[in-house]
């Protein structure tokens, strides 16, 4: 009896995860859709895809925008971006708008398919329905790109889409994000909306679980997705950092600050979102990022010589572009000077910014700042730990206590 009651539990399982696999990989067979939509309303759906940041994730390096196959790195394998685009069989030309708003609210696409939470529908949860449908109205009027997305690399069992049934269960919630800062003015809520929903900072800036969840009771604390940290942007971690009001909204809108520049993932999102945003929208996201209150900007406690042997490596090897003083250049080199990096507290930004160096970048405005050369193979592990401290004591008033285990730990393999 015990031996029947196995085989029929366990014929049971195997056709529950028969049709649960069947459901995440066939095809969707739906008529395409034609959407009419006035100016007013795909301008505004225009303002809100950017504002969201979706082309950061849909847009390949040199394909078609909003064409999907841009690659993203995850500690459970490679994801490619969908092709968001009205294509009736490579993109989204067969979803409704309703199927638009599940798949944005929920993760869930169109016939029960579900998506990985790489695509942050734990954030854009809070988006409202008027903002969906004005998005899906200007994504569905773009011309549509017949452009298929390269299939995800990822190891069983990540490879199976019905174990986001289970992930949805555990950390898909309804809730808010707890808002990081302290305020109730219009400017704070729709920062709010902006920051932790629109622009979905905390995907970045939100330190992660095991399993891939964000901490939410950390929100905008700093989080590890790639090689290099999102640091927090919390009221008292931007000011310990130099950021007031006036420079962090100078940030959004053209990636240059006295503070430093963009670079890596966040020089895409100031290209590709925040430098369209309006003044208005630049005010609310620094409201609610500082407060209706926010803190004084700490200044730096400049310290008195660091280390010679560092001293004398950055004379040696930086100061032709960023000024023995750490003054910088204009287009060429950001200032050590009150720079937001070298003040972060762990220097894991700092140390692998001197091993890999920085591509060249262009700012609006015609601002540049040209390649900075990686130092892996020029320098070693003594000499870079030394130089890094001689910054942070000199520069950042912060303690010279970067070792030379630290920065062999963070050079590729």
């Amino acid at each position: 009896m015990k031996k029947r009651l196995f085989l029929a539990l366990l014929v049971v399982i195997i056709i529950v995860i028969a049709v649960l696999w069947w459901r995440e990989n066939r095809t969707l067979d739906a008529p395409v859709q034609k959407v009419t939509a006035d100016t007013a309303q795909i301008e505004r759906g225009r303002y809100l895809v950017q504002a969201s940041d979706c082309a950061a994730c849909h847009t390949a390096s040199g394909g078609a925008p909003l064409a999907g196959g841009y690659p993203l790195e995850t500690p459970f394998g490679k994801i490619f971006g969908s092709n968001l685009t009205p294509s009736a069989d490579e993109g989204i030309g067969r979803w409704t708008s309703d199927d638009f708003y599940l798949a944005l609210t929920k993760g869930v696409a169109p016939g029960g398919r579900h998506l990985y939470p790489a695509m942050p529908y734990t954030s854009y949860k809070g988006v409202t329905r008027k903002d969906s449908d004005d998005m899906y109205a200007f994504l569905m009027t773009r011309p549509a790109v017949d452009q298929p997305v390269p299939e995800n690399e990822m190891p069983f069992p990540f490879n199976q889409r019905m174990a986001m049934i289970g992930w949805n269960l555990l950390f898909r919630t309804s809730d808010p994000m707890p808002a990081s800062s302290q305020g109730n003015s219009a400017d704070w809520q729709r920062g709010q909306y902006l920051t932790d929903v629109l622009g979905h900072c905390g995907e970045c800036h939100t330190p992660r679980g095991k399993l891939g969840q964000m901490d939410t009771d950390s929100n905008l604390k700093g989080g590890t997705l790639g090689r290099i940290t999102a640091p927090a942007i919390t009221p008292d971690a931007l000011a310990q950092r130099g950021w007031n009001p006036a420079d962090l909204s100078r940030f959004l809108a053209t990636g240059i600050a006295p503070q430093g520049s963009a670079f890596d993932e966040m020089h895409k999102v100031i290209d590709l979102s925040t430098r369209h945003l309006s003044e208005a929208d630049h005010r609310a996201i620094v409201t609610y990022l500082l407060g209706d209150k926010p803190p004084a900007a700490v200044p730096v406690s400049i310290g008195q010589g660091g280390n010679d042997a560092g001293r004398i490596t950055y004379l040696d090897q930086c100061s032709g572009c960023h000024m023995a003083d750490g003054s910088g250049k204009p287009h060429v080199a950001v200032a050590m000077q009150n720079n937001a990096t070298l003040r972060q507290p762990d220097g894991r930004n700092l140390i692998i910014s001197v091993l890999d160096g920085l591509p060249a970048q262009e700012f609006p405005n015609g601002e540049s700042m040209q390649p900075m050369p990686g130092f892996a193979d020029r320098l070693n592990d003594a000499q870079i730990a030394e130089m890094v401290n001689y910054l942070r004591v000199t520069f950042g008033g912060l303690p010279g206590d970067i070792t030379a285990e630290q920065v062999k730990a963070l050079r590729k393999p």
